[in-house]
Formats: structure tokens, sequence, C-alpha cells
């Protein structure tokens, strides 16, 4: 049905009243309020003021209470832990979200970033943590175990482990953190030499003032952790230092030679015995070269010794044409028999292209004894053809 049936009745409800005036409306809300502080409320008498409400009282009380209710909401993050402390004695450990507690005067927080690292500095101060900085000698200078001095610095980095024995065990955690420190790095560079500490041995001395240290912190159970020490600089006093660098240039320069000698020694050393295998490989070789050349021609002289026993006379004749023929088969001899009556035709144009020289041997045979190689004179007439 339409809005404005139903006995000309609005949807609002008023059933055609007007609405309050403003200023009754700011009237009205002042009224109440005055009853609830304990103001004067209105009479037909104006004169005789009217005692307070004691109500108004309560309200008080109640939103003052859940006032102070709300001041005991806190958030802890996630890198926090929270401590609740009841009249000044540890109450609970709170972790990372929402939490509450009784407010003060009843119930205390504090607040401890557990994941943050400090660093305690030993030894020297940066610009960041003092204005002025620079080196500390009371805490960098220390003895060796030769009997040196030495200039020191170091950083401890750590964080804290146990909150509550943080807060508790021990008055100033810090504080002892950087005694212990400082009693543990004294320790372990009296325990060691200077050059030790100055060269191979910096690592091994970080790891072991940490180590020290923590068993310490351990026993005083301050809650805190070491997390890594490092060794910002080891260097001899001042005094010293230009004699130490020339001590340190010159055990370089002792390092380098002996590298520099290493690898020579590695690079003539293989070839060296490369060289002396084939040598030996190479003897072996011509030894079983020259047993078996020997050995073979020790069989072919025994097999011409029994031809030789059963024919001497043409065993000779083979013998010595043989080794003729393969004397004269590498020379640029002529040979040419004086006894023959032919005329001979030498090639005098290749002969003297010839850069050898060319012998002419006239052999001569003895009366009776031809075709004999023991009745054989040679006489070799050199001539020399250009």
């Amino acid at each position: 049905m339409a809005w404005n049936d139903n006995n000309n009745q609005n949807p609002w409800g008023t059933n055609g009243q007007k609405p309050p005036e403003l200023d009754e409306v700011i009237k009205d809300f002042k009224n109440k309020f005055g009853n609830i502080f304990g103001g004067n409320q209105p009479s037909s008498n104006t004169n005789t003021p009217s005692a307070p409400k004691k109500g108004g009282f309560k309200y008080i009380f109640i939103l003052v209470l859940l006032v102070w209710a709300l001041l005991g909401i806190y958030i802890i993050d996630p890198a926090e832990k929270g401590v609740v402390l009841r009249f000044g004695a540890f109450q609970e450990e709170t972790g990372e979200g929402p939490h509450w507690h009784l407010p003060y005067p009843i119930e205390s927080l504090t607040r401890i970033n557990v994941e943050q690292i400090r660093t305690v500095q030993i030894g020297y101060r940066d610009a960041v943590s003092n204005r002025r900085g620079g080196n500390v000698s009371s805490e960098s200078l220390m003895l060796t175990k030769d009997e040196n001095m030495i200039d020191a610095k170091f950083a401890v980095q750590y964080k804290i482990n146990d909150v509550q024995a943080y807060l508790f065990n021990v008055a100033s955690p810090d504080l002892t953190l950087r005694h212990v420190a400082e009693s543990a790095i004294r320790q372990v560079i009296g325990q060691n030499t200077m050059d030790y500490v100055l060269t191979e041995g910096r690592v091994a001395v970080a790891d072991s003032i940490k180590d020290k240290s923590q068993e310490l912190l351990n026993a005083y159970q301050t809650g805190l952790i070491i997390t890594t020490v490092n060794m910002q600089d080891a260097q001899p006093p001042e005094p010293v230092q230009a004699a130490f660098s020339d001590a340190v240039k010159a055990r370089e320069d002792k390092q380098r030679l002996i590298n520099e000698a290493q690898t020579y020694a590695n690079d003539i050393l293989p070839k060296s015995r490369g060289k002396a295998a084939r040598m030996l490989e190479e003897a072996k070789a011509y030894k079983s070269e020259v047993v078996s050349k020997s050995e073979g021609e020790a069989f072919r002289f025994k097999q011409i010794l029994a031809e030789y026993e059963k024919a001497p006379v043409v065993t000779k004749e083979r013998l010595y044409r043989e080794t003729m023929e393969s004397v004269l088969a590498n020379t640029s001899k002529v040979v040419v028999d004086s006894k023959a009556n032919s005329m001979m035709y030498l090639p005098i144009d290749k002969l003297i292209n010839n850069t050898s020289r060319t012998e002419v041997v006239i052999q001569e045979a003895q009366p009776g004894q031809s075709g004999q190689r023991s009745g054989l004179r040679d006489v070799f007439r050199n001539r020399e053809v250009r």
C-alpha cells in the first residue's frame, strides 16, 4: 500500500507528531549530563540548591577503571620478547602478538629485542659509538708468548639468548661481556707468539677467544650468546712498525723465491725424468738390436762356414765378388784392367758433374794366378778427374 495510507501515517512512525526542537535536545542532554556528575536539578524553587547524586561517582569510577584496564593492552613485535613484572618480581615472558597485563602500578612491561645484533668494540671506538673515536691503547696493547707487544683490535658481536637471565642474573650484562671478552683476548694472545697472531693464526685466535668468552658468560648466566669475534687489526706498536714491516717484506720475498724455485723444479724435474726414461728405452732398444744383429751374423757365419768347408775355392770367390759389389756400388771408382787391349769410353761430362772425388783403379793380375782371389794384388792409382 502507499505510504500515505493508513490514516495519513508517514513511514517514519511519528503519527503526525513534529520532531523535537534542537534547543530542547541540547537542554535535555545538558540536564542528563549534570545529573551524572551530581549537578543541580531544576525545581520550582530556584533558590534552594539540590544535593548531588551519589550514583554519579559510580559511573566515573567505572569509566576510569575501563580506561585503566585498556592501558594494559600491548603488542609484542616478532623480534621482541615481553617480560611482565608484578610489583618488581618476574611474572611471565610473552612472545609476539597482542597481550594484556595489569597496568601500572601493579604490573610493568619490559620489551627486549632478542634478534638485534649488538657489538662491543675492544681496543678502538668508531665515530658512531663515540664522537671522538680512535684507538684505545689501554685495551689494545697486550703481551704475547714470546714477550713482544702487540696492538690488537677486536669486534665482538652478540645477542640476547635468555631474557629472564639477562634482566635478573647480572646487574650490567653488556659491561660484563666487555670485561669477559677483554680477559679472554689477553689470555689467548698471551698463549701465542707474535708472528702466529699477525700471520696465519688470525682466524684460530678469534675462534679461541669466542669459545673462552662464551664459557665465562655461561658460567655467569648472563643470558648472552656471542655470534662472531672479528680481529679488526693486529700490528706491532707504532715505534717498531718500520722494522717489523721490513721483516715482513723479507719473509714475503723468501716465500716468493721458494715458490719460484718450486715452480722451476716442478717444470724441470718431469722433463728430466722423461728424458731419462727415453734414454733408458733407447738403450734397451739398441741393446736388443745389437744382440739380435750379432746373433743373426753369428748364425749366418756358421752357415757360410759349413759351405766353405764343403767348397773353399768357390766360397772364397763368391764372398769376394759379393763384397766388391757392395763396396763399389756406393763409390765413384772406375776399375780398369791394364792387360786389356780394348779401349774404354769414360763419360767425362758426367764425372765432372759429380762433386765427389773420382778414383780410377787399375787392377793388375799376376801371371799364373788369374781368377783366384788369393793371387790378386790390387794396385790403386788415384787420378783426380775434374
